[in-house]
């Protein structure tokens, strides 16, 4: 199976909230505060491989969360942070963030590494407010949220030679025949379904490879067929390779809408090199042969009769396939990657205000909810800093403007208190 384009959900980890807590140690007068402080939450990061050759692996998991930040201890002992994950895509792949729609991420090199989501702030425990003239602070802070996001993955092959022609023109054939690819063959259109890859090796020992784009046809950049969900895989080849299928009623024709439908995908992807493939000569006479010879060096550079079922003329045909591969340098494809705000966000101060009956109000939000878990409301210390952030974030007013009364009951997680002037 083949998927090159998939959707994940990742969720950073949540700090660790800071705690209160008291020194109980003998020979030690009267103690003082030991509250240690949260961990932090562990990052997300997409690592790209080339042990991988498609997103199939995000069809059977596609959310991803890394491990949240401890609590603290007591006696000033800080919670562990949590273990950072690192999601491996294929090289090639295209990150975007689908709440923006902007690129993030362009992976295209062995070990490239980005944080897509930062893990949240541990919280500070009560150690950490002491002060001369505040020697026993009664309260701590929570740990940070971590981020939540959803991604568009995107897989543009790195193949060095792109394999074009219409359906049924041996695409498949002449990639098993040079490669060690197992591509399905049959006689009828549309037989591959997705990409293949094939890697072929050339006289010096090492490899190129070289991609088999599912068969184009006329309105293919438009959505008609298969081929338009393919032509970006051949954006980052060398060249290309256009096999033309000389038993058909027009083989130029054909040609000629192959390349039409590739100036409409992209003015780049026209302007790219290719080499000419008049496939299939074992069937027809030398007569036909040596006339669409004749026509199609009129119309591109280089162009070769063979026959990839046959393999008649292939080896010379190869040999000047590896020789461009050297010659001619990967494209620069330059993808406009825009700085990405939401890996390090973890802003989450903004709050709800709703009224559920007719003395009763509701206030939501992450930050506050936060605060309020570790707020004891038997403690006057601890609730005389939360009213001072409630003042300062505009909670109060949000309250008047929602027109709550005197007396009225305002509930903020596990804490209720009546509202007064």
């Amino acid at each position: 199976m083949f998927l090159d384009k998939t959707r994940i959900k990742i969720l950073s980890g949540k700090g660790g909230n800071g705690i209160v807590a008291w020194r109980r140690e003998k020979y030690v007068d009267k103690g003082g505060p030991a509250g240690g402080n949260g961990g932090k939450g562990g990052d997300v990061y997409l690592v790209a491989t080339e042990d991988m050759s498609t997103l199939m692996d995000f069809q059977y998991q596609s959310v991803f969360k890394a491990e949240n930040g401890e609590n603290g201890y007591i006696k000033t002992q800080h919670g562990k942070c949590g273990k950072d994950l690192k999601i491996k895509v294929p090289v090639g792949t295209v990150v975007r963030d689908m709440a923006t729609g902007k690129i993030i991420a362009d992976l295209n090199q062995q070990d490239q590494t980005i944080m897509v989501a930062k893990g949240g702030r541990g919280g500070r425990g009560n150690a950490c407010f002491a002060t001369s003239q505040k020697r026993a602070p009664q309260f701590c802070e929570p740990g940070e949220n971590g981020i939540e996001r959803t991604l568009e993955l995107e897989l543009k092959l790195l193949a060095d030679v792109g394999l074009l022609g219409m359906p049924n023109a041996g695409k498949s054939t002449l990639i098993s025949s040079v490669s060690s690819a197992k591509p399905k063959i049959a006689d009828y259109p549309f037989t591959t379904l997705v990409p293949n890859l094939g890697v072929v090796k050339k006289d010096s020992g090492d490899g190129y490879v070289i991609a088999d784009i599912p068969g184009l046809i006329e309105g293919a950049s438009e959505g008609i067929g298969l081929g338009h969900e393919f032509l970006r895989h051949v954006e980052r080849c060398r060249f290309l390779i256009h096999l033309v299928d000389l038993t058909e009623e027009d083989p130029i024709k054909n040609y000629k809408i192959i390349n039409e439908e590739l100036k409409k995908h992209s003015k780049q992807l026209s302007e790219v090199y290719q080499v000419v493939a008049l496939n299939k000569i074992d069937s027809v006479d030398e007569e036909t042969r040596q006339m669409y010879l004749d026509e199609f060096k009129k119309l591109a550079s280089d162009v070769f009769l063979i026959s990839a079922a046959t393999r008649e003329n292939m080896t010379d045909f190869m040999h000047f396939v590896s020789r461009k591969v050297d010659e001619i340098p990967k494209p620069v494809i330059v993808v406009e990657v825009e700085e990405d705000d939401g890996a390090m966000d973890n802003d989450d101060s903004s709050y709800s205000v709703y009224k559920v009956d007719k003395h009763m109000f509701v206030v939501e939000g992450g930050k506050i909810f936060r605060l309020a878990n570790v707020t004891d409301g038997r403690n006057t210390e601890q609730l005389y800093r939360f009213q001072n952030i409630l003042k300062a974030m505009g909670v109060f007013d949000a309250l008047k403007e929602a027109g709550v009364q005197e007396g009225d009951t305002v509930k903020i997680g596990h804490l209720e208190f009546d509202y007064l002037y």
